[in-house]
């Protein structure tokens, strides 16, 4: 266990390193952990908006309405280029059905190359009981190995309604910031990491 502890990188850590060098950076941090979180809770939006180059991470998509007021029936995820081997968390009452890609550029992974990965994870309820009201919410997570390049990153999501689609896809001409956008995908910005993730 001592080894592992010597590797852990928590919040505070690298957050501190960050706005060591880089206020803007250290804003987004500050505005990520604390402050903006439920600034988009119309949106589908990541419930972690921020996260390290290169490291594993759980992507939690929070879906807080229906198509007007029809019910939620199923997600649609699309994994980015460059987030490699994610793998959708289970939803009991919810079907699962993931869609695999040959790669334009294979990887390594524990010792093995592959040379295709998923490109999208969908969620369909198997029955009107498990259909999500347009009165709840509900997160629906993957976990993935993310890029090691720093950035923003878009995931974007169909959201499939009894009567009705949202396509969760418009993405900012510059910047990140999605004031104005009606349906925009969900970001994930990616900090620069100075610790080696790669297994």
């Amino acid at each position: 266990f001592s080894s592992r502890r010597r590797h852990t990188r928590y919040i505070g850590d690298w957050s501190s390193d960050v706005c060591s060098s880089d206020l803007n950076l250290c804003a987004k941090v500050l505005c990520g952990f604390v402050l903006c979180s439920g600034m988009a809770n119309a949106h589908i939006v990541l419930t972690d908006q921020l996260a390290m180059a290169g490291s594993y991470y759980k992507g939690t998509l929070r879906v807080g309405h229906g198509c007007g007021d029809e019910p939620t029936t199923a997600i649609i995820v699309k994994i980015p280029v460059g987030f490699e081997g994610a793998k959708p968390q289970p939803k009991s009452g919810w079907r699962l059905t993931i869609k695999k890609e040959t790669l334009a550029k294979p990887y390594t992974s524990h010792g093995k190359t592959i040379t295709d990965d998923v490109v999208e994870i969908k969620w369909e309820a198997t029955s009107k009981d498990f259909y999500l009201p347009n009165e709840q919410f509900d997160e629906f997570a993957f976990f993935t190995r993310l890029p090691n390049k720093a950035g923003p990153y878009w995931i974007s999501v169909k959201q499939e309604c009894t009567k009705g689609v949202l396509d969760w896809v418009e993405v900012p001409a510059s910047g990140t910031s999605t004031k104005g956008l009606k349906t925009p995908a969900a970001l994930l910005e990616l900090l620069p990491s100075q610790v080696n993730h790669q297994h």
